[in-house]
């Protein structure tokens, strides 16, 4: 099983990621992409990560802003896992 991180690591983990903010035991991030369909390649590009990762992100679609949510469910709080999908999300971006 995966490890839950306690607060202090993930707000240390949260500071080397520009644009997420944590929500209690989620982190997430807002962004304004050029258009409709670039907002749309992004999305099929992460969700291929994060099937790829067996760990899958809430997402909004808004026109062409996104909203992404992470948070390891199964876990029951925040984990490495989710660090590392929103690392991979801001390459995408």
């Amino acid at each position: 099983m995966t490890e839950i991180l306690s607060d202090s690591e993930a707000d240390r983990r949260l500071g080397f990621r520009a644009g997420w903010v944590r929500t209690g035991a989620v982190i997430s991030r807002e962004v304004e992409l050029a258009s409709f369909p670039r907002a749309i390649e992004v999305v099929n590009r992460v969700a291929e990560l994060a099937e790829a990762a067996d760990h899958h992100p809430d997402i909004d679609i808004r026109w062409r802003t996104l909203t992404f949510r992470l948070s390891t469910h199964s876990a029951g709080g925040l984990t490495a896992k989710d660090f590392d999908l929103a690392a991979q999300i801001d390459e995408v971006l």
